[in-house]
């Protein structure tokens, strides 16, 4: 079944829960084809459900963003259900273990990896041919402040533990991003960082709402015309 061309189309990994959940509501509710993302089929399904049960336009898509084949198989849904894909959001993610650089070991490393840099990769890739048919086609990479040299080195900023994983892998991110970038200019790219939003990445400890967390996100994913090779919060831009 094909999709109207003039239906914005939006593919969202990790949305069956957090900030790609609620991403994935906010966008359905302004009319938008939403392809949600899951690697749990049952938590996925239970997500994309809830979000039809208020009105939105959603498809389920299992897809777990380390495994070739998954990524292979989600392309071909988005395909065969819309013909092109407008937006892109690689919102999966992982923090990995919390210990400090002294601790931390090449094996520590390669998880976080995989998923936060490897995957969004392995997922950007493989839908080009899908973007490029689509409407001012756009990525938005879900980063992190943590992977900002300007923050992570300003002296009045305490509220960061050290550790190599999570920033070092939203910081490779930003530079894959600025370099998809600069290679592609008829898609654009863009990072969004969230801010500390209560999510179970943290415990729930954040001080932001989900929905404040995915302002950026939205905005950056409904632009248009816009801007590529930005990184902002929801509060404007922040310094590489």
């Amino acid at each position: 079944m094909s999709e109207s061309p003039d239906t914005t189309t939006v593919l969202i990994t990790g949305a069956n829960k957090g900030l790609g959940h609620e991403t994935a509501r906010r966008l359905g509710e302004l009319g938008w084809r939403v392809f949600l993302g899951a690697r749990d089929e049952t938590r996925g399904r239970e997500a994309a459900g809830k979000l039809a049960a208020g009105g939105a336009d959603v498809t389920f898509v299992p897809l777990d963003i380390t495994s070739d084949e998954s990524v292979a198989d989600a392309v071909r849904i988005v395909g065969e259900h819309a013909g092109h894909l407008d937006v892109l959001v690689n919102n999966a993610g992982v923090t990995g273990e919390l210990i400090g650089p002294e601790q931390t070991l090449p094996q520590h490393l390669i998880p976080v990896f995989r998923v936060n840099v490897f995957g969004s990769v392995r997922v950007t890739h493989a839908f080009l041919p899908l973007l490029r048919a689509g409407h001012d086609p756009r990525v938005v990479m879900v980063s992190s402040s943590a992977g900002s040299m300007g923050v992570t080195t300003d002296g009045e900023r305490k509220d960061v533990f050290p550790q190599l994983m999570y920033p070092g892998s939203k910081a490779a991110l930003n530079m894959i991003t600025v370099q998809y970038a600069k290679a592609i200019p008829e898609i654009r790219f863009n990072l969004a960082d969230p801010g500390f939003t209560a999510t179970d990445l943290n415990g729930h400890r954040g001080s932001q709402t989900v929905t404040e967390g995915t302002d950026a996100i939205v905005e950056l994913a409904t632009t248009s015309p816009g801007q590529t090779a930005q990184y902002r919060d929801r509060a404007g831009v922040l310094p590489w």
